[in-house]
């Protein structure tokens, strides 16, 4: 079963285009990894899933993005809560922890108090920083370090019972102390959400990735399974043919 099915997928801005004839096939429920060069289209096709290409001037698009059990004409901000994205660099509420979470919760299901409030503790437990920020949830979210920001926005996302969560380098703004601990709250979270994940590290890829593809100046050059993936990284095959 698949999350997302794009076929024929063309993105042009101003009419240069960057993104040639792409089909694909993401798994439900498995980690994909969208591997390539800085340049090879990897964040447009992230942003494709989500329609947040069209927010910027000078796009066109063509071809089909279909997402399971969702209808192809469910409002766009009913599409973008159920598609979540979380981006490369932290970007907290510019409020405090505890309303980082609930306001958006509230706004999206006018829920009591006390269910924004369960919410929030299961998702702040889910992203490990529970125990880290308990004492603290009424403090500026801004305060937190960017590993915690990051885990932050995650269980924002998370909150919002997205179907897909769309992660567009997570972790590259961060230490490797605070990356592990994103990649493994991803790793845990295969049986709640698929994910479609950008990264450049084939360190990441060979840990998280179930299913990946490879970039090229917008076409698809490779496909792998988890398995193979790993097998490519590790004899330097893919770092020759795509890096």
């Amino acid at each position: 079963m698949n999350c997302v099915t794009i076929k024929n997928l063309r993105v042009s801005f101003y009419d240069r285009e960057i993104l040639h004839d792409i089909s694909v096939n993401f798994p439900a429920n498995k980690i994909s990894v969208i591997l390539g060069r800085s340049g090879s289209g990897k964040s447009t096709l992230l942003r494709s899933i989500n329609r947040l290409n069209e927010c910027f001037d000078g796009y066109h698009g063509e071809g089909e993005i279909k997402i399971s059990q969702i209808d192809s004409n469910v409002p766009l901000t009913e599409l973008r809560r159920r598609i979540g994205i979380v981006f490369q660099s932290p970007n907290p509420l510019p409020m405090s922890i505890r309303k980082n979470i609930t306001l958006p919760l509230n706004l999206a299901f006018r829920l009591p108090k006390s269910e924004s409030e369960n919410i929030m503790r299961s998702k702040l437990e889910q992203s490990g920083l529970w125990n880290e920020v308990k004492d603290r949830l009424d403090s500026p979210a801004v305060s937190l370090s960017g590993g915690q920001q990051q885990r932050l926005c995650i269980a924002r996302v998370l909150a919002l019972k997205p179907d897909v969560l769309l992660l567009d380098e997570p972790t590259a703004s961060l230490d490797r102390s605070a990356a592990n601990k994103i990649e493994d709250m991803i790793l845990s979270l295969k049986s709640e959400v698929s994910v479609i994940m950008v990264s450049h590290s084939l360190q990441q890829a060979a840990k998280l990735a179930d299913y990946a593809i490879v970039l090229e100046d917008g076409n698809i050059l490779n496909e792998f399974d988890g398995d193979s993936l790993r097998v490519s990284i590790d004899d330097g095959s893919l770092i020759k043919s795509a890096f």
